[in-house]
């Protein structure tokens, strides 16, 4: 939920255009677009009422199951962050993956630069300066002064001293303070890859892309170019809607990490809906002239598209599959993946809903997975 819902959608923020020229990077296609909290007033103090996290072996949830025929893809719902101290308990997930015949990557956006090696590397200066304002301008000079305030006040809580980001473009100062904030309150990413990549690992069987490759062929003129625009409205919502979710909305990041974390779906379904600062600070690099340009509109259609033809032909092509989404795509049907597949002939069943079916998981005495 919230800034970096899902496995991958951490990558969201660190494919700003800079670092997306300098080589490509993987970001997850989930958008937020809800009200978002009210901005703390000025010289407001923070108030910490965020749960306690859980710690130690977690279930996690259930997994959600589409059916077309007699065949299913089993899909995990991701989330991003989650508590720091827990140990998610993956025997449902790799009982799963031991019979898949397919396992899909989390959907995506790859922006390559097509440039040999060496030539990248004279690039990735370029890329590095694109990561500052134009000009050498700093925050202060570029953020409103209100806006500024409470950014500054943040910064200082969560990054203390360091100067240096105080240059740097407003959507990544925005990303690294999150990421800064997060750490402070106990949340972190990254535990669905670590359970998924060894059980794949000891059956050869390589993860299927649903990757959406879009290319840039002119890396050094769109670097030159984006370095040049100026910061837009875009950048400073994206600043305004983080700072809003440090200062009002960890407390429900914390619960819905709690919730993923416990297997409490119905906890995740009743939870208030989110901001809407990863679509602000999406918008921030794909509303440059540089991107549109090169005609980089319209990715979240583009992105679920492209999973989804991987899904069907995995569903099709297997018994038993896996995939995994951001886990309130498949709650509150964000991004259309579940409708799509409705309307595809396929019966989506949520793990806190009743199935009719066949009840039990894929396991080793499963004649349906046998030739998996």
């Amino acid at each position: 939920m919230l800034f970096n819902q899902g496995v991958e959608k951490m990558r969201y923020i660190r494919a700003c255009w800079m670092a997306v020229l300098a080589g490509g990077l993987s970001v997850a296609a989930a958008v937020q677009a809800d009200t978002p909290p009210a901005p703390a007033a000025a010289g407001e103090a923070v108030v910490d009422m965020a749960p306690v996290l859980v710690t130690g072996a977690q279930p996690g949830p259930g997994l959600w199951r589409v059916t077309r025929g007699d065949h299913v893809l089993y899909i995990l719902g991701t989330q991003s962050p989650l508590p720091a101290g827990m140990q998610w308990q993956a025997d449902e997930v790799r009982q799963v993956l031991a019979e898949a015949g397919a396992v899909l990557d989390p959907p995506g956006v790859s922006f390559g630069a097509d440039v040999g090696f060496l030539r990248g590397l004279a690039l990735a200066p370029s890329a590095l300066r694109a990561m500052r304002n134009p000009g050498g301008g700093k925050l202060q000079d570029v953020l409103p002064p209100e806006l500024y305030a409470r950014w500054s006040r943040l910064k200082t809580r969560y990054l203390g001293r360091d100067r240096g980001i105080e240059k740097k473009r407003p959507v990544i100062a925005a990303f690294q303070l999150y990421q800064a904030a997060l750490r402070g309150h106990g949340l972190r990413g990254g535990l669905v890859r670590p359970v998924v990549a060894p059980v794949l690992e000891a059956r050869g069987l390589k993860p299927v892309s649903t990757t959406l490759e879009l290319t840039v062929d002119d890396p050094r003129q769109a670097l030159a170019e984006f370095r040049a625009e100026p910061a837009m409205q875009e950048d400073l919502d994206c600043v305004a809607r983080t700072l809003d979710l440090i200062e009002h909305g960890l407390p429900q990041v914390s619960r819905g990490a709690n919730a993923w974390a416990t297997g409490d779906v119905a906890a995740l379904r009743a939870m208030p809906e989110a901001g809407n600062q990863t679509l602000a600070c999406l918008t921030a690099w794909t509303g440059t002239g540089t991107a549109r340009r090169r005609g980089f509109t319209d990715l979240d259609r583009q992105v679920r598209e492209r999973w989804l033809e991987a899904a069907l032909a995995a569903l099709d092509g297997h018994p038993v599959s896996f995939a995994m989404l951001p886990i309130d795509s498949l709650l509150h049907d964000r991004g259309g993946y579940v409708s799509a597949l409705q309307a595809r002939g396929c019966q989506v069943h949520a793990p806190d809903e009743e199935y009719d079916g066949e009840e039990s998981l894929p396991g080793p005495g499963n004649t349906a997975a046998a030739g998996v």
